[in-house]
């Protein structure tokens, strides 16, 4: 894919319009929603950081561009209880509010365009992206400037050196985003993925990289 041309995937009208069918659907079938991509992926973080010694369940963790939350519904069935999710769709909030709500659980979320600073939300000593970075990658608007203004918020959002920030994509190599964040982040671990081969050469579909502030 091209990260440099953008795309309607990259427009909050699209998602706006995406979630508000979801939320018809959830509300007449209880069905919770498309997962963007990968929907492994999802397990496969909560599972890493269930093994880290260092992330207690006391931990403050946010969802960047929370979809339907389902990734913090598996979280708090792990029996974490600081969570907060955020997205730029008003829909997909309130979404994941009626499918937190529903399961009796205690998630916080709020609408945030991650582009701008979000010094009120406070800092977490997890931020998680699934698709948001791709996302925002794809905006038919300046597409680099917004990926450097989110990512100067997501610096803001980590409170210490060891907070960690996980983020998988479909969109950008393991490569990539280490060139990308380098002025601000330093790769701390991979998650491994699925492979495939092709033409000769191992590649990975999505990539799940963690990192830390420098």
């Amino acid at each position: 894919m091209d990260n440099e041309h953008g795309s309607e995937l990259g427009t909050q009208e699209y998602w706006e319009s995406s979630y508000n069918r979801e939320i018809k659907n959830y509300k007449s079938h209880g069905d919770v929603g498309e997962i963007w991509f990968d929907e492994d992926s999802q397990q496969r973080v909560i599972y890493w950081l269930l093994k880290q010694e260092e992330i207690t369940k006391e931990a403050k963790v946010l969802d960047l561009g929370c979809g339907n939350g389902m990734f913090l519904v598996g979280l708090a069935n792990e029996g974490f209880g600081q969570l907060t999710g955020v997205d730029y769709s008003p829909k997909a909030v309130e979404l994941a509010q009626h499918i937190a709500q529903d399961n009796k659980l205690d998630i916080s979320y709020k609408v945030a365009d991650l582009t701008q600073p979000q010094d009120e939300l406070g800092t977490f000593d997890v931020v998680h992206d699934k698709g948001t970075y791709d996302a925002v990658s794809l905006c038919p608007d300046s597409p680099k400037e917004k990926r450097a203004l989110y990512l100067a918020t997501v610096e803001k959002l980590l409170r210490t050196a060891d907070s960690l920030f996980v983020i998988t994509s479909c969109n950008w190599t393991e490569d990539e985003l280490e060139q990308s964040f380098a002025e601000k982040f330093v790769k701390y671990h991979s998650i491994p993925t699925p492979t495939f081969k092709f033409g000769g050469k191992v590649g990975n579909v999505v990539t799940s990289v963690v990192f830390k502030k420098l």
